[in-house]
C-alpha cells in the first residue's frame, strides 16, 4: 500500500524471498531494525529494488591509489547486487559506474 503510514525507516533488509510457486518472482523480504531489537517481514506483488553502487570491486590503475581516500564508503560492499542475484535477478548495465574525478583530500 502507499503512503507515508506504510514507510518504514532503518530496516537493514537480508533476504529476498521467492514466490513459492514461481521462482523467477520475488515476493517478499526479511530484515531487521537496525533502532529497535525487531525482525521485520514483508509480502508484497511487486518489488523495486535500489542500490548505491560497490565500492573497491575494481583494482585501481596503481597500488595504494585511492585506498578508502575516495568518495565512496568502503563499507558498501555490494550486499545489494548479491541479494537481487541470489533471488535470480539478471543484473544488467553493471558496467556503468560513475567515478569521482578526485579525492577527498586532495
Amino acid at each position: 500500500a502507499l503512503g507515508m503510514d506504510n514507510i518504514e525507516e532503518r530496516i537493514f533488509v537480508v533476504k529476498l524471498v521467492n514466490d513459492k510457486n514461481d521462482k523467477n518472482r520475488v515476493a517478499g523480504a526479511v530484515g531487521f531494525s537496525v533502532r529497535e531489537d525487531k525482525v521485520a517481514v514483508y509480502k508484497f506483488k511487486a518489488c523495486l529494488l535500489v542500490a548505491g553502487g560497490c565500492v573497491n570491486i575494481f583494482r585501481p590503475r596503481s597500488v595504494g591509489e585511492g585506498q578508502g581516500r575516495a568518495w565512496y564508503p568502503v563499507w558498501n560492499a555490494g550486499s545489494t547486487y548479491t541479494m537481487a542475484a541470489e533471488a535470480g535477478a539478471e543484473l544488467t548495465l553493471m558496467e556503468n559506474r560513475f567515478v569521482p574525478t578526485r579525492f577527498k583530500d586532495g
